[in-house]
């Protein structure tokens, strides 16, 4: 399922350095380009609405740092069993029936095994029917997998890179950051939109924040979402005592990848617990039109519903159907160069 050819002018190849100068912009002059370019692509005031589901929790071998489901760490999680399929489509139906439109799930795996793909393809195709999106994360997958869950009716999978590729060694050490591409070239090869992001708070610095996007928008097709998440650090995890992450920096990437990635959703993920109603506020006039509901995020906490519906409603924002996307017929952009230096125009 690749982009429209109308997208096509969109693209460009970006360099650290391009997009690091206009990360470096003042604050104010950053968010009403990245604003600008939002208008262009997006209904500025509405927001898609994904619910996320852990279908299998805890016991994973991989070491991701900031990870509680990792076996490897003393967050004391314990691993459970794959979720029936009847339960999976009755929350995801709770989820519809309270006006989410994607519905994502999520295992603690490295890779699924073949004996788990028939349950996983008809947790796919019972959502599916229900008219909502489909996501799943399931760690790894080859060819033959991405194949099947594209028959099944999936439109995407998330696999994050998490960070600069620099930076990743610090986090992950039982995969490569090649093997995260990798996984991504299989999903988008088989047809299925890929969803992509990475984490804020990792002990990472502004360069890898860069990086990490740059990795992301000049890839064949920029990922169709990119949830930027916020650390949650959880105790008895390697990055337990991270250092927090500025709320103003948080802003600067969500424009960054806004204007990187014009036709991408930008999710506000994981660590919205940890931002005000102002900061979330800043970040949805940044560019962000995607947000995860439901007072949970796999093993994490999420705010509830309730507040996030307020929120939305003093910023007089509206969800969006499912599958609403960027207009095919939006005006193209100026090329990488070229935007560091656009003049503003004013927004009437």
């Amino acid at each position: 399922m690749s982009r429209p050819a109308a997208a096509a002018a969109d693209r460009t190849h970006w360099t650290g350095a391009e997009a690091r100068a206009i990360l470096d912009l003042p604050f104010m002059e950053l968010l009403f380009r990245a604003q600008t370019v939002h208008r262009q692509h997006f209904d500025p005031n509405r927001v898609q609405l994904s619910r996320l589901l852990s279908i299998k929790t805890g016991g994973c071998p991989e070491d991701c740092g900031y990870c509680s489901q990792s076996a490897r760490h003393g967050s004391g999680l314990s691993a459970s069993k794959l979720v029936e399929v009847e339960r999976v489509i009755a929350e995801a139906r709770r989820a519809r029936d309270a006006g989410a439109t994607r519905y994502c799930m999520g295992a603690a795996w490295r890779s699924p095994k073949d004996r788990d793909m028939d349950q996983v393809v008809a947790m796919v195709e019972g959502v599916k029917a229900l008219g909502m999106e489909t996501c799943m994360t399931l760690g790894m997958l080859d060819a033959g997998q991405a194949r099947r869950l594209r028959d099944a009716g999936l439109d995407y999978y998330n696999h994050n890179i998490d960070t600069s590729e620099r930076h990743y060694p610090n986090v992950i050490t039982t995969r490569s950051f090649a093997d995260r591409l990798d996984t991504l070239a299989v999903v988008r090869d088989s047809g299925i939109k890929v969803c992509s992001g990475g984490i804020l708070g990792l002990g990472e610095g502004q360069q890898d924040r860069v990086d990490m996007l740059v990795t992301l928008a000049n890839l064949p097709e920029p990922p169709d979402s990119v949830p930027i998440n916020m650390l949650i650090a959880i105790p008895g995890t390697p990055m337990q005592d991270a250092e927090a992450v500025d709320p103003i920096d948080f802003v600067r990437t969500i424009a960054l990848a806004r204007i990187m990635m014009p036709q991408s959703h930008v999710r506000l993920s994981a660590g919205r617990t940890g931002m005000s109603d102002e900061m979330q506020a800043l970040c949805f006039f940044a560019g962000a039109n995607s947000i995860f509901v439901g007072d949970t995020l796999l093993t994490a906490g999420n705010p509830d519903e309730d507040r996030d519906m307020r929120l939305l409603s003093r910023l007089g924002m509206s969800p969006m159907v499912a599958h609403e996307h960027a207009p095919q017929d939006a005006a193209p952009l100026p090329s990488a160069p070229d935007r560091a230096a656009m003049p503003v125009p004013i927004l009437r």
